[in-house]
């Protein structure tokens, strides 16, 4: 039986799918406590919840990726078993993960007929599917080209592929998961055209993501989890950013921030015309320049994979300069080791924290003092630690930071990734530096988890630090910085000051428009 997408008024509409007491337990762990959730036809139903909350295990569940522990799953009042993700395609129901299942090399056509069974005597009719997928694009004016190559298309254009796939194997109930991650706004704004279209021919669209003004510009309703559980399923209309975020996190929390006028200090970090080689061997950054200010945050805004990380990077010592100059202060820095610039005040929130932030197997404590082992008060002379300082400093910033942790000697990799983060945080603010490169330091953490981390930045600019705020998420960039510097194609084509920012404005130049190349 398929789920049946029927057009209807918000008053006329049925249920299409139910999860009546979903529990799924994992060894030592109940991942989902008796979670009820169900979507109507033609509705948009958002579901929200913390790292962990259990969002991801309950789609899983439904996408046939994992099979419940108890619970039932019904289509149209039938209870279903869903034992994989044919079977889920099987019976209309499509997903569209955030990171896309797209084989580069392919066209579009190809990639929408992958894993599907051959016509006309096993031979793939890709004419057939070309003008089908030709059709799908026009009726939802996603614009695609179904013999174009899919290394050749931009990151929204890949998206809408993936729909099309989805949509072109009878997909009636869609699952959008953190959709708008890796999109422009304008790009997040022509998705929403998109989906709401869907929703007014009768699809039904479950919509998984972080950021809330776009769950409750979107969304019909809206279902909470916390810890494995179902909080509440509330409408959209007369929800709030703030009742949202409390529902979350189980207490009030601060989404908005009040911003003094920056205190410029000195000049902390004059980058002049660098470049820098990307992983391909291209050039990744292309002439970059701007001048950081001590007590100032400036943000770099930008899809990904327009040269952020190589600045980030270089900067801070971890690749090497193709060209251009950098100061810290007025030292010189292009070509130094991480250790050298540490010297010279910097610290660094590396944006791949399990890779380049702390040793997983190491403990708290040692990942605390990683880049200070030999060094006073951690150790005498070069050779010999002393646990016992190590480990009261690390009791100090776990009680300071507000480290979820069973103890010092826990291996890190056994924390959350928000209180990971607080323990490189910790570190990097405890060598009281005066320029602090951030990237992306709250991707992937908990909403109560980039709270605590974006006080702890603007406590650090107010104390007069030097800010490099590096994010793909273009509201944390609005909220914390005080001039923002926006990415494309490796080259910095702009920047805004607070009074002027705009999201439009920002997002065009985003997407490459009235870029000075």
């Amino acid at each position: 039986m398929s789920v049946q997408a029927t057009s209807s008024s918000p008053s006329e509409r049925i249920a299409t799918l139910e999860m009546r007491g979903i529990v799924k337990r994992f060894p030592g762990v109940t991942a989902l406590k008796g979670v009820d959730f169900d979507v109507h036809a033609g509705e948009i139903h958002a579901l929200l919840g913390e790292n962990g909350a259990g969002k991801s295990t309950l789609m899983k569940i439904l996408y046939g990726l994992y099979q419940q522990s108890e619970g039932q799953v019904l289509i149209n009042g039938a209870p279903v078993h869903i034992g994989s993700p044919h079977e889920s395609t099987k019976r209309g129901i499509g997903m569209i993960h955030q990171h896309f299942m797209l084989v580069p090399s392919l066209t579009v056509a190809e990639n929408v007929a992958l894993g599907m069974p051959s016509g006309r005597g096993g031979v793939l009719d890709l004419k057939k599917i070309s003008e089908d997928i030709s059709q799908l694009s026009q009726k939802y004016n996603l614009r695609i080209y179904p013999e174009r190559p899919v290394w050749q298309l931009s990151v929204g254009e890949q998206q809408r592929v993936e729909i099309i796939r989805a949509l072109y194997r009878g997909a009636a109930l869609l699952i959008l998961d953190e959709p708008t991650a890796v999109l422009t706004p304008q790009e997040s704004d022509d998705l929403f055209i998109v989906l709401k279209q869907m929703a007014a021919e009768g699809h039904s669209i479950i919509f998984i993501s972080h950021k809330l003004h776009e769950v409750l510009a979107i969304s019909d309703r809206i279902t909470v989890l916390r810890d494995g559980a179902r909080v509440n399923t509330i409408p959209a209309a007369g929800a709030t950013r703030l009742t949202l975020a409390e529902m979350m996190v189980g207490r009030p929390v601060v989404l908005e921030y009040e911003l003094p006028p920056p205190v410029r200090g000195e000049a902390r970090l004059t980058v002049q015309g660098v470049s820098a080689l990307s992983e391909r061997g291209d050039m990744g950054l292309k002439e970059v320049s701007f001048t950081l200010y001590g007590g100032e945050i400036v943000g770099v805004a930008g899809v990904s994979g327009n040269g952020q990380h190589e600045l980030a990077e270089v900067v801070a010592g971890m690749r090497p300069l193709a060209g251009g100059t950098i100061h810290v202060g007025d030292q010189p820095a292009g070509g130094k080791s991480p250790a050298a610039l540490r010297q010279l005040g910097v610290s660094y929130i590396p944006e791949e924290r399990m890779i380049d932030g702390v040793v997983k197997n190491f403990t708290v404590a040692e990942n605390f003092v990683l880049k200070d082992q030999s060094d006073p008060p951690y150790a005498l002379g070069r050779f010999f630690l002393r646990p016992r300082k190590i480990a009261e400093a690390c009791r100090q910033i776990i009680h300071d930071y507000e480290v979820k942790t069973p103890g010092t000697d826990t291996p890190i990799k056994n924390l959350s990734g928000g209180n990971i983060q607080k323990v490189v945080l910790a570190r990097e603010l405890a060598q009281q530096p005066t320029l602090l490169i951030a990237a992306q330091p709250t991707r992937g953490v908990d909403i109560g988890a980039t709270e605590y981390i974006h006080h702890r930045l603007l406590e650090e600019r107010a104390k007069g630090t030097a800010i490099l705020l590096i994010s793909e998420d273009l509201d944390e960039v609005m909220a914390l910085s005080d001039r923002i510097i926006v990415m494309y194609e490796g080259r910095a084509v702009g920047e805004v000051l607070r009074r002027d920012y705009d999201v439009r404005t920002i997002g065009a130049m985003m997407a490459g428009a009235g870029r000075g190349d």
